[in-house]
């Protein structure tokens, strides 16, 4: 019998390493939301806080931050780690502070689009769904000026 091991291929990050945070508000609740990137400019590692230290909410966020930095460690598509948490309904839900994602479903839903956002190029964005506010816009003005008979302005 013949027992092969699978070892998995880790991208490490550099020690010292760039990265932005974003702050948001959804509902009444703040979020901080920090993206490191590794050397080639990639996605590296994420950390979410909300809420008090200790709280349920504040260790359900780092787990899932916890989860999408192991699969970005572990090479995953950040496409792939994120599709799931797009459209997750729950609270806190509704109105953003952030211009580019005026309206969200709940915390993962937010953070899955600005990832997108920020991350990922328009075509895989496009192909999950996911479109800043001005893109929205866009896209009907366009749809609009097809297929409206009567001028709008």
């Amino acid at each position: 019998m013949v027992v092969s091991v699978r070892r998995h291929q880790h991208a490490h990050l550099p020690r010292r390493r760039s990265g932005h945070t974003t702050t948001v508000t959804i509902g009444a609740e703040p979020f901080c939301l920090t993206a490191n990137q590794r050397d080639d400019g990639s996605l590296g590692e994420v950390f979410i806080h909300w809420g008090k230290h200790g709280t349920s909410a504040a260790g359900l966020v780092s787990g899932y931050a916890i989860a999408l930095s192991l699969g970005l460690q572990h090479q995953v598509p950040l496409a792939d780690l994120i599709r799931p948490g797009l459209g997750q309904f729950f609270v806190p839900n509704g109105h953003t502070d952030d211009p580019e994602i005026p309206r969200v479903r709940s915390p993962v839903d937010y953070i899955a689009r600005r990832l997108a956002i920020d991350w990922l190029p328009y075509p895989e964005r496009a192909a999950l769904g996911v479109y800043t506010l001005t893109e929205r816009v866009q896209a009907a003005s366009t749809w609009l000026e097809a297929h409206c008979t009567v001028p709008l302005a």
